[in-house]
């Protein structure tokens, strides 16, 4: 027999992978020129709208203070004080008057200066640093009023020591100067606008030093080197808290720098955004791109690999399509022999399954033979009591006729005749209970149920001399349970006290008492007899388990009890009294009052 190699010749995939790659990562580098020159135009343009921004509320806001000067400088109770520089009433009217325009325009200081220089009001004239008695003739804006023009200035206060733009501006009388209105705009509200955001904010002077800024640490450095005027002119106006700013050292590989000149202040206002922004951005598409070309070289990797195992299966199904045809001639030998054995293993079987058949007849006899035994077991059990009341209300009735009593005696056949009621309705029930029927709780009173069992069992309890113990309400107490079921249950329930006493000497108890938890009624039943032993809990509820003798009893009476509670829903417990004897519990659910959910059982079909 032929036969073909089951493995193939090595061919060199994964080397043929390794010249793709190499072959399609420089495509890496256009990739990244691409993404870069997006993400950079993209920065530049959202960098450029929030520079507009900034630019457009630093405008307004020195442009909303730069008209007040000249107003401020018309009105009356200022020029008084330049008229009369002596007059202290004018001078208090003037500063009060200054303070009312600061609270209601927001400038940081308003103060007014004569011709020489010293502040004559200010609105800060009852402040520790009050520009009051003040000489700022040495500042540029001061020498730019008198010269005139609206004087501008941005710098550091020599006596309040915080940055400001001012504004000042000529008070006239007629043609003749006679003195000077200044506004000082505090824009530390402008630069804490920014935020914390990666970009930041830098707005430069004249000089190139750094009035304006989001970073605390570069305020008032200097972004170029000065010449000698421009450090001259800083030691005379004296803009900053120093004299020689430092240099601010800003590396242009590491920020991407916008900047814009304000024509009516000589500033530039620079946003720097930190390169990383846009490194960022293109090393997660190069990232990307990167993946992309690795999924590709994995997926034809694998369509080679799927090739060569396509090849390799077409080899090995050929050898085994060969070996297969040889193992089918073993295995036919093989299935004639099993053939052979099974059909002895069919006959083998039919046998023992007539034999099963014959065996599961026996058992359903016997299992029909165990019912009837239980059935009349328990028919016996259920009318024995109602038997013995009959038997003895028949011999009462006898002496009533022969003392010639005869209403007592026809009293006496009438409870007869209920009792024989009663026992045509527990072997109906018993029946039911034999088919499985089901019939719905319905509403009965407990306390004329109790009553009823006791009577029944009166004459038996008289003769015992048994103290019955009593502790019901006063109120009828509605439960969920049947007419005769459970008048079944307590009667069964108190005869087994009845004979547990019988063993025992005087005094004999019976206590009978309820509790009432929600929707549950509890009836408590308890005698000072011997109590259950520890075999009888735990067999109590088994059918023909007894601890008397067979003449006395067949053991039916608790599980018939056990069977019916749960059929009514209720539940039954067995236990031993703290005090001695035994302690049983019917749990029931409550029910309306007087009204009955279901037609009462006995009439029920």
């Amino acid at each position: 027999m032929n036969t073909i190699p089951t493995t193939m010749p090595k061919r060199p995939r994964w080397r043929s992978l390794a010249i793709l790659a190499l072959l399609l990562a420089p495509l890496l580098w256009p990739l990244q020129h691409l993404a870069e020159r997006y993400y950079r135009a993209e920065l530049t343009e959202q960098n450029r709208q929030t520079l507009d921004l900034y630019v457009a509320n630093l405008l307004g806001t020195l442009r909303r203070y730069e008209v007040l000067p000249p107003i401020l400088g018309d009105l009356p109770g200022l020029r008084t004080v330049l008229t009369t520089p002596g007059d202290a009433d004018a001078q208090a009217a003037a500063n009060q008057l200054l303070k009312r325009v600061r609270q209601q325009t927001g400038a940081d200081v308003i103060y007014l200066m004569n011709p020489a220089g010293e502040t004559l009001a200010a609105s800060n004239w009852d402040q520790q640093d009050t520009f009051v008695r003040g000489n700022f003739a040495f500042r540029p804006y001061f020498q730019e009023a008198l010269a005139g023009r609206l004087g501008r200035f941005f710098g550091l206060g020599t006596t309040s020591g915080k940055r400001g733009y001012y504004f000042a501006s000529a008070v006239y009388d007629g043609n003749q100067k006679i003195g000077v209105m200044v506004i000082k705009v505090d824009l530390d509200h402008t630069e804490s606008l920014w935020g914390n955001t990666p970009e930041q904010l830098l707005v430069t002077d004249g000089n190139g030093v750094v009035i304006l800024t989001s970073r605390p640490d570069w305020r008032f450095h200097a972004s170029r080197p000065l010449d000698k005027a421009e450090r001259a002119s800083i030691a005379a106006i004296q803009p900053y808290p120093t004299q020689s700013p430092p240099p601010l050292q800003l590396d242009p590989e590491v920020w991407l720098t916008q900047s814009r000149v304000l024509d009516e202040t000589g500033w530039s206002v620079s946003i720097l955004a930190p390169r990383v922004v846009l490194d960022r951005s293109v090393r997660t598409v190069v990232a990307i791109g990167g993946g992309a070309l690795l999924v590709l070289i994995l997926l034809l990797g694998l369509m080679m690999q799927r090739r060569r195992h396509y090849l390799d299966r077409i080899a090995l199904s050929t050898r085994a399509r060969q070996e297969l045809e040889q193992r089918v001639q073993e295995r036919t030998q093989d299935l004639e022999r099993l053939n052979s054995r099974l059909k002895q293993e069919v006959l083998e079987r039919e046998q023992a399954q007539q034999e099963l058949v014959q065996a599961q007849d026996e058992l359903v006899q016997a299992s029909k033979l165990t019912a009837l035994g239980t059935m009349s077991a328990s028919i016996s059990h259920e009318l024995n009591q109602p038997l013995a009341a009959i038997r003895s209300y028949a011999e009462n009735a006898g002496v009533l006729l022969d003392h010639e009593r005869t209403e007592d005696a026809r009293g006496n056949l009438k409870l007869i005749s209920q009792l024989t009621e009663r026992m045509a309705s527990i072997i109906a029930h018993l029946r039911a209970f034999a088919r499985r029927d089901r019939h719905a709780p319905e509403s009965v009173a407990l306390q004329p149920a109790i009553d009823d069992a006791l009577a029944l069992l009166a004459k038996r309890r008289r003769a015992m001399d048994v103290e019955l113990i009593r502790d019901l309400p006063d109120a009828t107490l509605w439960v969920q349970a049947g007419e005769t079921r459970l008048r079944q249950v307590l009667s069964n329930l108190l005869a087994n006290a009845l004979d547990a006493l019988g063993e025992r000497a005087q005094p004999r108890r019976i206590w009978i008492s309820t509790e009432v938890h929600d929707n549950l009624v509890e009836l408590h039943l308890r005698d000072n007899g011997p109590g259950f032993s520890e075999t009888a809990l735990a067999h109590a509820r088994e059918p023909f388990f007894t601890t008397k003798t067979s003449a006395q009893g067949l053991g039916l009476g608790l599980a018939i009890c056990d069977t019916l509670m749960r059929a009514l829903g209720g539940e039954l417990l067995f236990s031993n009294h703290p005090n001695g004897g035994a302690h049983l519990i019917l749990r029931l659910h409550t029910a309306e009052n007087g009204v009955n959910i279901q037609p009462p059982e006995d009439f029920a079909v």
